[in-house]
């Protein structure tokens, strides 16, 4: 029987701290060699498609099965006691029309609830929702109160967020089994992940930016809405008990596994496979291969486009100059809208209000000033110098028209895309911005990069560099609510570090050679922190991601880490160097776009 820790000498303390120490360092290497083949095994698991034989044209699996979406739970009942008030008086509610008011008692403290467009269109959608009964008493939206159910729904919130570790272990073990179950599915004998594979469920659409259709009422997506696609000797998916799939199909030619049409806006939706998979891993590097195959012609391209400015044919000098803006500016195509759509704008759909000529302006001749709504209703403003033939012809496309009509009358994005394909296989207007924005980070990057800098100083002008392509690309952000009191706690940081380097310093001796490398280290961490407040500074109304996950070549990135000594995990997190393993491993130091 062991004595008691405290009856035990010191020499025999020491001796049992000693075996225990050696076997928790046994435990603990044992159990890094199994995450570590466990890391390996998960690498291992992926698909190295670039090393694989190409398919033939169109054919993107051979076999494919999964086990289709996962639907939105049933809508359960708030409380009887959570109750709906009209003209202060509290109503009950049939179940589809209190499921209808809980989308807006969701959302009472966002800003869209302050928006008439959003109202109106709610109470529209939520009116549709109604038995005719509550139809005759709900008629005015003003005398609509969801108080008692937006304050039911924050408590709950809260309840969650104060949940015990166990009650939040038990959740995370029902999500990790249901990723286990419907997030995979095996394609050509491979295991991939599924990146969306739970439907949205029923809400309000919100939009993006000023959307004319924000506050209309997404509806519950049924099995009747889906259509599964999968192998044809592929177990097809089971739909929820009683229901049946609107169709099964069969397809190798997409890369889908469901797809519905929504019914805001009738589009179509997919489940598709996560970005790290192999087929959307293909598709990326096509993209970026086919923006590398521009390079070769884009000299040719060019002094095309700018003859056609002289032409004859008002068609082809419209054309020309749209494509010396797509190519100049990065601009969007731009499709056209139906009137329910948000009025967002690219270049062939640009209109006269959205151009302003100027002969002079700032001290630059032939200015030409664009402000217009971009993607996403995102403002997009800049005065350009145009040579002097551009500016002509713009001149004569807005002769005899007025604000409303169309900048370039004879074009649409379907004819441009239509000549580029007869300039280059596979050209379309958005390779364009694919090509501009790699070849500008490779450019800035070699412009702003110094060899001998430190870490923290290369990765700020890898920011840099990637702040000059989302400038270029348009990629704007509102200041973060948060930005002000990061740069207060960071300010805060710099100064307490200063401090320290000069109590440091005070008691420096050039004998003492601990307080030296102290010194040494505490002016490394100054640096950075320098260095992270330029950055932050720099980039608070600069959105970075967008442009680096779908427009920068991402074998740049890599080249430039492999090259300049800078950890790739600097530059990509975890699920981007999964999504770009293929140009980890297919880049060295050496690449160029």
């Amino acid at each position: 029987m062991l004595r008691s820790w405290v009856a035990l000498r010191p020499f025999e303390k020491q001796s049992v701290c000693l075996v225990l120490g050696q076997r928790m360092l046994a435990v603990a290497t044992v159990a890094g060699k199994r995450r570590r083949v466990r890391r390996k095994s998960v690498q291992e698991e992926q698909i190295r498609w670039w090393e694989e034989e190409k398919r033939a044209d169109g054919v993107k699996w051979s076999t494919l099965e999964h086990k289709g979406p996962v639907f939105a739970p049933r809508y359960e009942r708030v409380p009887r006691n959570v109750r709906f008030y009209y003209d202060g008086k509290p109503l009950e509610l049939s179940e589809e029309t209190e499921e209808a008011a809980t989308f807006y008692a969701k959302m009472l403290n966002h800003d869209y609830c302050t928006k008439e467009v959003f109202n109106n269109n709610f109470f529209k959608d939520f009116r549709k929702s109604m038995t005719p009964r509550e139809r005759e008493i709900i008629k005015d939206f003003r005398k609509c109160n969801f108080q008692e159910m937006f304050n039911y729904f924050q408590a709950e919130s809260e309840k969650r967020k104060a949940a015990s570790k166990e009650e939040k272990l038990i959740k995370k073990n029902e999500n990790e089994a249901l990723m286990k179950e419907f997030g995979f599915c095996m394609i050509d004998g491979h295991k991939e992940k599924i990146g969306n594979f739970r439907l949205e469920p029923p809400g309000l659409f919100r939009g993006r930016g000023e959307h004319p259709k924000m506050g209309m009422i997404k509806r519950r997506i049924q099995a009747s809405d889906v259509s599964i696609n999968c192998g044809k000797d592929s177990k097809v998916p089971s739909p929820p008990p009683g229901s049946r799939w609107k169709e099964v199909r069969h397809d190798n030619t997409v890369t889908w596994l469901a797809s519905w049409i929504e019914n805001v806006q009738g589009q179509v939706k997919y489940i598709m496979l996560n970005p790290s998979s192999k087929l959307k891993g293909e598709k990326d590097h096509i993209k970026y291969e086919t923006a590398r195959r521009l390079d070769k012609v884009i000299d040719k391209i060019r002094a095309t486009y700018r003859d056609e400015w002289k032409s004859k044919e008002m068609r082809v000098r419209q054309r020309a100059v749209a494509l010396y803006f797509i190519d100049k500016l990065a601009l969007r195509a731009g499709n056209e809208k139906d009137e329910d759509q948000a009025d967002t704008v690219g270049c062939c759909s640009l209109r006269v209000e959205h151009v302003q000529l100027h002969k002079e302006l700032n001290g630059k001749e032939n200015v030409v000033v664009f402000d217009f709504p971009g993607k996403d209703s995102i403002r997009y403003y800049n005065e350009v110098e145009v040579e002097k033939r551009v500016f002509k012809n713009l001149e004569l496309f807005m002769e005899h028209k007025k604000e409303g009509d169309d900048l370039f009358d004879r074009l649409n994005t379907q004819v441009l895309n239509e000549h580029l394909k007869e300039l280059m296989e596979g050209l379309t207007a958005k390779v364009f911005r694919t090509y501009n924005a790699s070849k500008t980070l490779q450019s800035q990057l070699d412009l702003l990069t110094d060899p001998s800098a430190t870490v923290p100083e290369k990765l700020l002008a890898y920011n840099r560099a990637n702040r000059a392509v989302a400038i270029l690309c348009n990629h704007q952000r509102s200041v973060p609510k948060s930005h002000e009191k990061s740069m207060e706690n960071l300010k805060e940081k710099i100064k307490a570090k200063r401090e320290a380097i000069e109590k440091c310093e005070s008691e420096y001796h050039s004998r003492d050679e601990k307080k030296g490398k102290q010194l040494e280290r505490l002016r490394d961490q100054l640096k950075k922190l320098e260095l992270q407040e330029t950055d932050r500074d720099e980039n608070k109304t600069i959105a970075l991601g967008t442009s680096k996950l779908n427009y920068l070549d991402p074998r740049i990135s890599v080249a430039w880490c492999k090259k300049h000594d800078v950890p790739i995990e600097k530059i990509f997190n975890k699920t981007q160097r999964t999504k770009f393993l293929w140009a980890v491993h297919m880049a060295d130091e050496n690449y160029r776009f």
